[in-house]
């Protein structure tokens, strides 16, 4: 079962249709209250993974998941090692901080800060681009260099730590990262729910890695605890 955030930012439907279009189970969590009842009916353990969709503006979006009461939530599944799946600005709320309107803070569960694009190239960056796989990761198992995938961002992050970039388009003169990855933290820039078969393949890859972990902590009875660098306070 995926469980899928929704303080008011995302776009749900299409996010669940596509989770729905791999075969995966699905829960819509609002809030906190949501994900306690989840965990006290038991349900909890058959989540094997967290997607955090989103679209809009980052201040907005980090007021929204607080006043849900998801951020420690958010960090708690981060620190216990369950997948945790940014898509487009959700990707971008794993980061530090963020420069859109002002300067916001984010879940800092990845190391850097979310910048607007310079004045040489069309903003917001919408439309198909091909992505560079920079390095293999079970995200991106069956995705080749030069498939393609859908984007609509005005804003994108500039990583502190080169190796949590796991594939790359580019837009004018930037280098954008469009997949990136350290421990369970994972996130997507693109909408994949919204790319075709590319982003089909991906999102069947991270529910794959979400039976992954589930596996492993059944056999290790209680699984293992990925260390994840935090940068940002709530």
């Amino acid at each position: 079962m995926i469980a899928i955030l929704d303080p008011g930012v995302g776009n749900l439907k299409s996010v669940t249709k596509g989770f729905q279009r791999v075969g995966a189970q699905t829960v819509v969590v609002p809030d906190a209250a949501a994900w306690k009842a989840l965990i006290a009916a038991g349900d909890g353990d058959a989540v094997q993974g967290v997607v955090l969709p989103g679209v809009g503006a980052f201040g907005d979006a980090m007021f929204q998941l607080r006043a849900a009461g998801l951020i420690p939530i958010l960090r708690q599944v981060a620190r216990e090692g369950r997948p945790l799946f940014g898509i487009c600005l959700g990707m971008q709320l794993l980061f530090g901080s963020s420069q859109e309107h002002g300067r916001h803070m984010g879940l800092g569960l990845l190391p850097g800060e979310v910048v607007r694009f310079r004045d040489d190239v069309k903003v917001p960056h919408m439309g198909w681009n091909d992505l560079d796989v920079v390095r293999p990761h079970p995200l991106l198992r069956d995705i080749r260099v030069g498939d393609y995938v859908y984007f609509v961002h005005s804003y994108y992050v500039e990583a502190k730590q080169r190796d949590c970039v796991l594939a790359a388009a580019t837009y004018g003169s930037v280098s954008v990262p469009g997949v990136v990855g350290q421990g369970n933290v994972l996130g997507a820039q693109f909408h994949p729910e919204k790319s075709g078969d590319v982003g089909e393949r991906i999102l069947h890859n991270f529910v794959a890695i979400c039976e992954d972990w589930q596996r492993s902590r059944t056999a290790k009875q209680g699984g293992a605890t990925d260390d994840i660098h935090v940068t940002a306070r709530d």
